[in-house]
């Protein structure tokens, strides 16, 4: 019997196979029905972008093949990622219109493929286009979920202001998703070691692990980017600091939570350590129990450390990563 309560779903997103999908050694459709067939999850989530070589125009063929071979083994697609490309290929900023039209082909595949939602950034969209979706989802019987994460808090102007625009629309068909990195209590100790091992100092690196919460940490990461000192090559996983990883507390949602539709179990590594993994789980469970609207919504591990991680079984971190979702939110 599942321990969940009623009306939650857990599910995996293909994300989670990104170095495998790239790798190319199988095709995109039968990593994601493996998902399924070796018994991880029946439920997944899709991105768009990486699953149909015919994107961001997905093709009905390919759509179809995907749907029905995911039927075959017993598995459904929660959720499809959205891409909206806000420039044309000379750089132009496109129009409403295009965006629109940009957007309506992925629309139109996500129901094909039986999905029950799809996904953008927060605030990526805005009121207008919003106002004009509306209609495309209730052809399509989806639902769209703008998605929060890292230091993106709700407090946030922007943030704050897309939650207004969301709240104003008074329309199911728009919902917040909500991505735990939002809540994280400390950083995965996998990071951390890689960060070490390219020559972070140590009085950065001794912050980051044990006040990573304190608003001065965040000031000093700001600070040593700004001085050079970062190595090349960790540059790019170095910015995780100032953009994925976030620092809220859990009752930061408390006034959103009626706009809540689902959230994304984000992880890194599977070290728990002083419950950085589990914490932010058992948070948001208290949170949901205690807020008196029961919250019917999918549940999906999403697993970010293949930035770093090389040679981990996606397959099985991800098994091993819902194993200890579901008990953490139990």
């Amino acid at each position: 019997m599942s321990p969940e309560p009623e009306g939650w779903t857990f599910a995996a997103s293909t994300f989670n196979w990104t170095p495998d999908i790239i790798a190319a050694e199988r095709e995109a459709a039968d990593i994601v029905c493996s998902i399924v067939a070796d018994g991880v999850t029946e439920t997944v989530e899709l991105e768009a972008g990486s699953v149909w070589r015919s994107f961001p125009s997905p093709a009905d063929a390919e759509v179809d093949a995907l749907h029905e071979s995911l039927t075959a083994v017993g598995g459904t697609v929660s959720m499809v990622g959205l891409s909206l490309d806000d420039y044309t290929a000379t750089l132009r900023p496109r129009s409403h219109d295009e965006r629109l039209a940009f957007l309506s082909p992925q629309l139109r595949a996500a129901n094909r493929v039986g999905a029950r939602g799809v996904r953008l950034p927060i605030g990526q969209a805005g009121h207008r286009l919003l106002d004009d979706l509306l209609p495309l989802l209730e052809q399509y019987d989806l639902t769209l979920y703008e998605e929060i994460q890292g230091q993106q808090a709700p407090s946030s102007p922007p943030v704050t202001a897309a939650l207004e625009t969301i709240d104003s629309l008074a329309s199911d068909r728009v919902r917040v998703l909500v991505d735990v990195s939002l809540l994280m209590p400390a950083l995965p100790v996998s990071y951390l070691e890689r960060l070490s091992a390219a020559g972070l100092p140590p009085d950065l690196l001794s912050r980051l692990d044990s006040e990573w919460r304190d608003p001065a940490t965040g000031d000093a990461v700001t600070a040593f980017l700004r001085s050079g000192g970062v190595p090349a090559s960790i540059h790019t996983l170095y910015m995780n600091l100032l953009i994925r990883f976030g620092r809220s507390p859990v009752d930061d949602l408390r006034g959103v939570l009626p706009l809540i539709g689902a959230f994304h179990l984000k992880f890194w590594d599977l070290d728990d350590t002083d419950a950085r993994v589990s914490a932010p789980l058992a948070d948001l469970a208290r949170l949901l129990r205690s807020s008196g609207r029961p919250f019917a919504g999918t549940l999906t591990s999403e697993w970010g450390g293949h930035e770093w991680l090389d040679g981990v079984d996606a397959t099985a971190v991800t098994r091993a990563h819902l194993a200890l979702a579901r008990t953490a939110l139990a």
